[in-house]
C-alpha cells in the first residue's frame, strides 16, 4: 500500500534540519519507504531510486540503512518530546496542560503521520545502541505526560487509580493517529486533536 502523502502544518518545512539538500532528500525519501514497505523490506537502492540519486550517493550521507532510521528516529522523537514537555511546562491547571499536550501530540501524529509510523513503529530495527538511545527519550516523553497526570491527581482534579496505566494509555492512543489518518478523511489534525483532549479528560475524570 502506498503511503499516504503528509500535510504541511505549522512549523514546517519537514525535516529543514537535516542537510546539505540531498541528505534531505534520501531522508525524504527513506521516510516514504519504511512507511511503505517497511523496514526490512525496504533497500538502499530502493532510497536512493526516490531521491532521483544512485546507490553509491546515498553512502556518503549515510553509512548504512540503519545509520537514516536512527536519524529519522532522533529527530521524530525529539520533536514528540519538546511537544510533550512543552505543555507540561506551561502555566495553567492539570487538565489545561493534559489537553494542551494531547492536541499538540496528536496533531503532530496526524499531520506527520507517515513519518510517525517509521518513528514509532519501526523501533525493534535499529540497532542496540541505538535502540537504547531511542528507548530513554520514548521515557522521557511518558514522564512528562505522568508528571501532568500526578500534578491533577495532587489536585483532586484527575481521579485516576493508576497513573502508570494511564499514562501509557493516554500515549498509546495518541500515537496511534498515526496509524489510521488519511489526509482525505473528515477531520483535519488540529480537530483530531480537539477530540482526543477531551476523550483524554474524560479518561482522566477531570472535574468539569
Amino acid at each position: 500500500m502506498e503511503a499516504a502523502p503528509e500535510e504541511t502544518h505549522g512549523d514546517d518545512q519537514p525535516w529543514a534540519e537535516v542537510t546539505p539538500d540531498a541528505a534531505r532528500r534520501l531522508l525524504v525519501a527513506a521516510v516514504e519507504a519504511f512507511a511503505e514497505r517497511g523496514y526490512h523490506a525496504t533497500t538502499t537502492r530502493d532510497i536512493a531510486g526516490r531521491a532521483g540519486m544512485s546507490p553509491a550517493a546515498l553512502y556518503i550521507h549515510y553509512k548504512t540503512k540503519e545509520e537514516l532510521l536512527h536519524r529519522i528516529s532522533r529527530i521524530g522523537h525529539d520533536k514528540a518530546l519538546d511537544i510533550l514537555r512543552t505543555a507540561a511546562d506551561a502555566p495553567g491547571s492539570a487538565a489545561e496542560r493534559l489537553a494542551a499536550a494531547v492536541r499538540s501530540f496528536v496533531g503532530w501524529h496526524a499531520a506527520h503521520h507517515t513519518t510517525a509510523r517509521v518513528v514509532q513503529y519501526e523501533l525493534d530495527a535499529l540497532g542496540e545502541e541505538h535502540r537504547t538511545e531511542i528507548v530513554a527519550l520514548r521515557r522521557q516523553s511518558d514522564a512528562a505526560v505522568r508528571d501532568i497526570i500526578n500534578d491533577g491527581v495532587r489536585a483532586g482534579e484527575f481521579d485516576v487509580p493508576n497513573v502508570p496505566g494511564t499514562t501509557l494509555a493516554v500515549l498509546s492512543l495518541c500515537i496511534d493517529v498515526a496509524r489510521w489518518f488519511n489526509t482525505a478523511g473528515r477531520r483535519t489534525p488540529d480537530e483530531v486533536g480537539a477530540l482526543y483532549a477531551d476523550l483524554v479528560l474524560r479518561m482522566v475524570g477531570a472535574q468539569k
